[in-house]
């Protein structure tokens, strides 16, 4: 479980978004709601999915699953020109990353990032950092297939 380190560009995104938490665990209705839209956001620069998670500067400590926070699903764009009234717009700002590869599916994946903050985290030479996580839900994307793909996002800052 070895991620590549990388800093990656502002992005400019469009999409829609909910609060929730993972008791009120709220994904499959923001993204039935938001997939069917996706079609008609022009400027798009890839198919990729974003799935942005932003959690308060509290959320992990204690970590408890009824802490709320908040979920995007959306698309990256050129420019914010042309977005409808269903939609709202977000600005992914620079940083660096620690990139994970998740393979199986969705419903198990819980496990894989307990691992990751329980252990590769605390074993790294990085602490987690104050800004948006989100997960890239590519080509190599199957929802709810165990040859699934998806690239997770953690932002990370040299310890200190």
């Amino acid at each position: 479980m070895e991620p590549r380190i990388i800093t990656i560009a502002q992005k400019q995104l469009i999409g829609q978004f909910v609060e929730m938490s993972l008791v009120d665990n709220k994904t499959q209705e923001l993204f039935a709601s938001f997939m069917p839209q996706k079609k008609d956001i022009d400027n798009t620069l890839s198919t990729d999915v974003f799935e942005i998670l932003i959690y308060p500067s509290n959320y992990f400590k204690p970590f408890n699953p009824t802490n709320r926070f908040t979920k995007w699903a959306a698309v990256e764009v050129k420019t914010f020109d042309k977005c409808s009234e269903q939609l709202e717009t977000f600005t992914l700002n620079s940083g660096l990353y620690a990139v994970f590869t998740y393979k199986g599916l969705g419903k198990n994946i819980g496990e894989f990032m307990q691992h990751l903050f329980m252990n590769w985290l605390p074993n790294s030479s990085y602490d987690l950092d104050d800004r948006p996580h989100f997960n890239v839900l590519g080509a190599a994307y199957k929802n709810n297939h165990p040859s699934s793909e998806e690239d997770i996002y953690i932002p990370i800052k040299l310890k200190v």
